[in-house]
């Protein structure tokens, strides 16, 4: 009995930004159409961050107030 492995396919793989990565056999890779699907199915985010609100009960700045007594 001898021990010969099948003939495999070479291995496939695509260039990205972080470098060459190889890819799965039979996984197909994600294209640029469902990469966009995906970031139009996600929720939206601020377009600038929120000031804080430093006014009456949210005011976290007045708790450090020590001299109340």
């Amino acid at each position: 009995m001898s021990l010969s492995a099948a003939p495999t396919e070479p291995l496939l793989s695509e260039p990205t930004p972080e470098g060459e990565q190889t890819l799965v056999p039979g996984i197909a890779p994600i294209s640029i159409r469902e990469r966009l699907e995906h970031l139009t199915q996600a929720p939206l985010g601020p377009r600038k961050l929120q000031k804080p609100l430093d006014i009456g009960l949210f005011d976290l700045a007045a708790r450090n107030q020590l001299d109340l007594f």
